[in-house]
């Protein structure tokens, strides 16, 4: 199935969740859902607002906000907080809808990865305590390869624990 028939069968479904809901199915809310539904990428709202102009549409940012909501309210949508001031939205429906997080802390990149090791890890876990997970995020934020090879460094923040300094 090509990216262009992936994202028009979840624009159905997106169309699907907003008429349960009794709300109207607009040309701007299929825009923006085609965005998401599109990329492979977590984006911002201005990222998406990039590509609506890019289409040639007119589109405020307050539909954009709006029609997020709706997608994320939908649970067809993700939207995750990686500490930069903003959200950033990926779809769910991904080939690997279940992935962890690598966030770079100098340029911004988000790396997707899996690993049995994080899923043994929850069942244990989760086993130990009598816990049903229903979901779990994992991020893990420091500096990518290409901002170590630039010579990026983070400047240490915070008290230095005892333990750290012994």
């Amino acid at each position: 199935m090509s990216a262009t028939t992936k994202a028009d069968a979840y624009i159905r479904l997106f169309s699907r969740y907003l008429r349960e809901q009794g709300l109207p199915v607009t040309h701007q809310r299929e825009v923006v859902a085609d965005i998401v539904f599109s990329s492979g990428e977590h984006l911002s709202v201005d990222d998406i607002e990039r590509e609506v102009r890019a289409a040639g549409e007119r589109i405020g940012k307050a539909t954009i906000y709006r029609t997020l909501d709706l997608l994320v309210k939908s649970n067809l949508v993700g939207e995750h907080d990686f500490g930069e001031g903003f959200k950033r939205y990926e779809h769910r429906l991904s080939r690997e809808p279940i992935h962890e997080h690598l966030i770079c802390l100098h340029c911004g990149t988000v790396i997707e990865f899996q690993d049995s090791g994080v899923h043994r890890i929850e069942a244990l876990v989760t086993a130990e305590h009598g816990f049903r997970p229903t979901r779990h995020k994992l991020e893990i934020y420091g500096l990518c390869r290409e901002c170590q090879l630039a010579g990026i460094a983070l400047p240490r923040e915070g008290l230095t624990c005892p333990i750290d300094s012994v």
